[in-house]
């Protein structure tokens, strides 16, 4: 089945060119889309009239944290934290250990509606529910493709828990890349022992993927690789092959020497960028300069809104990065990069967004990006077509039900929240 859109004004997310035309939108992944003069009469297809409308590109999130998506409005942790490990130690990793896997489908499913509502096709999520660790990756999966979204997972391997548990994430994986696209994942390189660092590395080179890891988001990794090591981490990464696959994805790399960012721009790894968790961790600022240009943004799991990243990541590169307009929608079109060239199924043509935006200046290609930047929300997203499917609907999605899972989620969240004040 495919979906015609009338009267369109398609903008190219690449050229920026702006085309009025009638579209033919195939279905099927990694299907595309073309132009048409007309639309076949008595059609029983779906036809949307798009009139005084925008199409374009829908949009990737380079790096999601679902696990986190029931933490909305919960209580304070038991201590009030201190330093960004006493963050992780008392909130993030006691909320980890006390999912379950029904809180980890209604995490994925209500991730995706978010996503999917504000443009998100295609998310590459990075999980940890050290206590249900087996079958979480298939779950994440299933309720994304529910929803209607395309997805590149990974388990985040960690020897913080014990190497019973380090060793069940590293199975866990395994398993998940034996039928699906995914990456390798690890927390950090201060969780990650020597062993299970060398095993994670040699199961991404088994399964010709890459790693996917925190790197130097707060100075305490780099004082722990030193101590330990004897080393920085992405001299650390870099002497056991973690950056020699063009998959891998590095998240975050505030604090980094500029021979670690040398090592970065050399290799075939990517950097993926999330600025508002940085400031609410208040870890510090990213700085682009010497990294190179195969940078990406992501959530953190903050929420699942890309366009507000981007913005986020314009407004405080200002003072911290060398940014400008074009490099950051550079930048928040780098996933769609990432993915073709490492021929990661799921981002064909056929995923688009149809954009309600009545701007009260002009707007085409010339001063796309001053809209893109200071005009265009989420907010203006109408309709979703993932894969060639409808997947929302005048703001409305047509997969799920949006309301009972809502329902079911808070129901979970609050057993969840009883869970971690134990």
């Amino acid at each position: 089945m495919a979906i015609y859109l009338k009267n369109a004004t398609f903008i190219d997310w690449q050229t920026l060119e702006f085309k009025t035309s009638n579209i033919k939108v195939n279905s099927g992944i990694n299907n595309g889309f073309e132009f048409i003069n007309e639309i076949p009469i008595n059609s029983n297809e779906e036809i949307i009239d798009c009139t005084g409308k925008y199409v374009t590109k829908s949009f990737v999130c380079g790096h999601h944290h679902i696990y986190s998506a029931l933490a909305r409005g919960m209580g304070a942790p038991k201590k009030n934290p201190e330093n960004f490990y006493e963050i992780l130690q008392y909130v993030w990793w006691t909320l980890d250990k006390c999912l379950d896997k029904d809180m980890i489908e209604a995490s994925a499913l209500t991730t995706a509606i978010a996503c999917a509502k504000s443009g998100t096709t295609f998310v590459i999520d990075h999980h940890a529910s050290p206590f249900a660790v087996e079958g979480s990756l298939e779950i994440i999966a299933k309720a994304f493709e529910k929803v209607g979204l395309s997805h590149l997972l990974c388990y985040e391997i960690s020897d913080r828990d014990g190497i019973e548990i380090a060793n069940k994430g590293l199975q866990e994986t395994e398993n998940y890349l034996k039928n699906k696209q995914g990456l390798v994942g690890l927390h950090a390189s201060f969780t990650v022992s020597e062993e299970t660092l060398n095993k994670a590395i040699s199961l991404a080179n088994n399964y010709n993927s890459g790693i996917h890891i925190h790197v130097a988001e707060d100075k305490y990794d780099q004082e722990h690789c030193v101590k330990n090591y004897n080393q920085r981490v992405i001299e650390r990464l870099n002497n056991y092959g973690g950056l020699s696959s063009s998959k891998t994805i590095l998240g975050h790399c505030l604090h980094l020497s500029e021979n670690e960012k040398t090592i970065i721009k050399n290799s075939n790894a990517w950097v993926v960028q999330n600025s508002e968790s940085n400031l609410n961790n208040n870890v510090g600022y990213f700085n682009s300069r010497g990294l190179g240009n195969n940078i990406m943004l992501g959530t953190d799991g903050m929420h699942s809104d890309m366009l507000r990243s981007a913005k986020s990541a314009f407004y405080v590169g200002q003072g911290f990065d060398s940014i400008d307009y074009s490099g950051i929608y550079n930048r928040f079109r780098n996933a769609h990069k990432y993915l073709s060239t490492n021929n990661f199924s799921g981002d064909g043509d056929n995923n688009l967004i149809i954009l309600d935006y009545d701007s009260p200046t002009e707007f085409n290609q010339s001063n796309f990006l001053g809209h893109f930047l200071f005009g265009i929300d989420s907010k203006h997203v109408h309709n979703v077509i993932a894969n060639g499917k409808l997947i929302v609907k005048d703001k409305i999605i047509q997969t799920v039900n949006e309301n009972d899972i809502l329902s079911s989620s808070k129901e979970l969240s609050k057993l969840l929240w009883k869970k971690m004040s134990k």
